[in-house]
């Protein structure tokens, strides 16, 4: 088999396809925020699943955490170029489900 991958979206989905990986991405795009601004911004989501999603788009590296040596500790989440080079599929996303939900 080639270097090549055999599914380009399946290798994306991969990477942004959970229910709250997109939401923490796109809210991510204006800018860096403090975790529990960007918490408050994903409505529903868990303390330990927000921990896990973060640490997984950190893994992947789409997210940079950056910890501030305050006490008490300030930790702020941003996008790294490869996660800011979503935008545009983040952004169609959203203007799709702005059209879509006026029919509901």
């Amino acid at each position: 088999m080639s270097n090549k991958i055999a599914c380009p979206l399946n290798y994306t989905m991969n990477l942004i396809g959970t229910k709250w990986k997109p939401l923490v991405l796109f809210h991510l795009i204006e800018g860096a925020l403090r975790s529990g601004v960007l918490q408050k911004k994903v409505p529903g989501i868990s303390n330990k699943m927000f921990t896990q999603t973060v640490r997984e788009l950190e893994k992947d590296g789409l997210v940079v955490r950056k910890v501030f040596p305050v006490v008490p500790p300030r930790v702020e989440y941003s996008l790294t170029e490869r996660g800011a080079s979503l935008e545009a599929i983040l952004r169609s996303l959203d203007t799709w489900g702005e059209e879509d939900c006026k029919d509901f």
